[in-house]
């Protein structure tokens, strides 16, 4: 009789384990099917646009730009970071970055650049222009503390 007895057994073992595979992969897939998406990844980001020389571009192409333009300093070379303004605009001292660099302290009547004179200041301004007497070319304000 107890041979009969180990193949009924092993048939009940075989089963169970049948079982339990099918009961593990019904478990992984459930799981794996309610699971939240996967977040969508960020495209990168775009690059900076370039900023084109548009007189290198002319000249590349034969063109001429027109001479004032070419000498005339672009305001945007200048950031004015701190203003100590003395009386009536003609004396005092300003910080100005040009070109990026760290500021420095300019008095009125200093050269700023070869072509630009400081030329006044105000509480939150300072005027820029080829000589003390001559009319600004370029006024600088200081940007607003927020």
């Amino acid at each position: 009789m107890r041979s009969e007895s180990h193949p009924t057994w092993g048939v009940r073992l075989g089963t169970l384990a049948a079982w339990a595979l099918a009961a593990a992969s019904v478990a992984y897939w459930g799981l794996r099917l309610s699971a939240p998406p996967p977040s969508l990844a960020l495209p990168p980001a775009a690059a900076e646009p370039v900023a084109t020389d548009v007189q290198a571009l002319a000249r590349l192409l034969g063109g001429t730009a027109p001479q004032a333009a070419q000498t005339a300093p672009a305001a945007s070379r200048f950031a004015l970071v701190g203003v100590l303004a003395g009386q009536g605009g003609s004396s005092g001292a300003a910080l100005i970055a040009v070109d990026g660099k760290p500021a420095r302290p300019y008095r009125v009547g200093a050269r700023v650049d070869e072509a630009l004179v400081l030329q006044a200041l105000d509480a939150r301004t300072a005027r820029l222009g080829p000589a003390l007497e001559a009319p600004a070319s370029v006024t600088l304000e200081m940007p607003l503390r927020r």
